[in-house]
């Protein structure tokens, strides 16, 4: 299991990685939990069916994990709604220190977690470190906002009524994540709906469904009472999250995932009016001034790209930079990018991990092709790597033209696509010609400007020089086709929230 690009590493000791990770590789796979989690217990499904779960970088299998019928998730919902009561008049201290000790837990794992994000979604280690570390906050600052839902009491304008307002938990509510962040879009689900009294039941996605399942193991292991968290892993989404959409004793659904299929389950959830959070793709431009830190805009360029190989909702994926210094820029890019190491995620080497499958790999060169068909040039990369795994090589496309599919479409891949502006009228009218709006970032010197970015630009999140904005402590969420409501911040947990007024008669009257 050799590098498959950059800097090179010799062959005995990429035995004795690969040797020694099988190792613990197996006691790591060994101790996960591959049952479906209902009501408390770990069970097989009803028609005892299985799906295997695939390392990417080797096409290897890793598990074989339960795979839920309907009936399993009709099972999972009675679970959640004869939770609900008891668990929404749990003490609000309670929860918050249940959280807390879920965060202590999952940190005592931290190589656990990062091991088993890098076999089952092929991030490298570091990577994989970096989400146990965020995904784990999410824990830590909905145990501290678990305690401060707060109302308000007040005399009516007219003096003759006073009038209460206080916050209930939703309910029970479906929360349904993506492949790409298996843990960390897991806890910024769950952590705000303990906190707010909900209780749940989540589909993790069928590519990545290992994470989840030792996470839903921690929360058993620090006391999540029965029923509060059931977890049902499926191959057949549809089937299983349908009935339980059109089940009226269902209150919220948390979707991470596509446009396509956000607006899908938006059209299930009108039957039922249900609460919605959807947080769905995203073309995020990359603006590049001619004033901007040139070296400070290709190592956050890098970031803002690269990070999960480009498979992220808030990936960069138009980089639209000033006329007068995009060629420095574009070959600063490649070289930076020509420079990653590219390999399986467990080799500590490892800068840049492979796409999660061969068809996200597929659709990515589609991309580059037909980038290159409609007039663009390839600085670098531009081709799918050989061997094993679904690697593809770190891209940079200068002259993209306005007909190229890529600065129309989601790339979920390590390819940066370079357009060119004259002015800051035509850089916010190509930013903004889009769909979607859930990041964008800027970079440049003129605090005015950065100002008139924060105003001009349609985007739920916006980085000033910087590559990344994610931050549990932060509301993260888009505007447009990127989505409804927000995760994350004080204002995360009101998506788990009910507002109730009472209308109290003039005790004097």
């Amino acid at each position: 299991m050799a590098m498959l690009s950059g800097r090179s590493s010799s062959s005995t000791r990429t035995e004795n990685i690969v040797t020694i990770t099988r190792t613990s590789q197996q006691t790591l796979l060994d101790s996960v939990p591959t049952a479906l989690y209902i009501d408390g217990q770990w069970r097989a499904s009803t028609d005892a069916g299985t799906f295997v779960v695939h390392d990417p970088a080797t096409g290897s299998e890793l598990a074989a994990v339960a795979d839920a019928t309907a009936a399993d998730g009709s099972a999972a919902l009675d679970a959640a709604v004869d939770a609900q009561k008891s668990w929404a008049r749990t003490a609000p201290r309670e929860r918050a220190e249940l959280l807390r000790a879920a965060f202590d837990a999952l940190i005592a794992r931290s190589e656990d977690f990062a091991l088993l994000m890098t076999l089952e979604m092929g991030k490298p280690l570091a990577e994989a470190r970096g989400e146990v570390a965020y995904g784990a906050e999410f824990l830590r600052w909905f145990s501290e906002e678990a305690v401060r839902v707060s109302g308000r009491y007040s005399t009516a304008p007219d003096g003759r009524m006073r009038l209460l307002v206080h916050k209930r938990p939703v309910g029970p509510c479906l929360l349904i994540t993506p492949w790409n962040f298996p843990l960390a879009m897991a806890t910024r689900k769950v952590a705000p709906a303990i906190a707010a009294g909900c209780t749940m039941v989540i589909k993790p996605a069928a590519l990545t469904p290992l994470t989840t399942l030792l996470f839903a193991q921690i929360l058993e292991e620090v006391g999540l009472p029965p029923g509060v968290l059931n977890v049902i892993p499926t191959s057949r989404a549809g089937a299983v999250t349908g009935p339980l959409i059109a089940d009226p004793r269902l209150r919220k659904l948390s979707f991470t995932g596509s446009t396509e299929i956000g607006r899908q389950l938006l059209a299930d959830s009108a039957q039922q009016v249900l609460r919605t959070s959807m947080e769905l793709g995203g073309n995020a431009p990359f603006l590049v001034f001619a004033d901007a830190d040139i070296d400070a805009a290709v190592e956050g360029a890098v970031v803002a790209k690269l990070r999960n190989m480009g498979e992220a909702c808030t990936a960069a994926n138009r980089f639209i930079v000033h006329e007068f210094v995009a060629d420095e820029f574009a070959a600063k890019l490649a070289r930076k990018m020509q420079r990653l190491t590219v390999g399986p995620g467990i080799d500590p080497d490892s800068e840049l991990g492979p796409l999660i499958d061969q068809k996200s790999r597929d659709k990515v060169h589609d991309l580059v092709q037909d980038a290159v068909t409609t007039g663009a040039s390839i600085v670098t990369g531009g081709q799918p790597m050989p061997g094993d795994g679904y690697f593809y090589l770190p891209t940079v496309l200068s002259g993209v033209g306005a007909a190229a599919r890529i600065l129309r479409e989601e790339v979920f891949g390590p390819v940066a696509p370079i357009t060119t502006f004259r002015d800051e009228e035509e850089a916010v009218r190509l930013a903004n010609d889009t769909e979607y709006g859930l990041v964008a970032y800027v970079y440049t010197r003129d605090t005015a400007r950065a100002l008139r970015m924060s105003e001009e630009l349609e985007s739920g999140m916006l980085g000033i020089n910087a590559g990344v904005v994610s931050n549990p402590a932060a509301p993260f969420g888009g505007i447009k086709q990127s989505g409804l409501g927000r995760e994350g911040g004080s204002e995360g947990i009101e998506e788990y929230l009910d507002t109730r007024y009472v209308g109290l008669a003039d005790p004097y009257a």
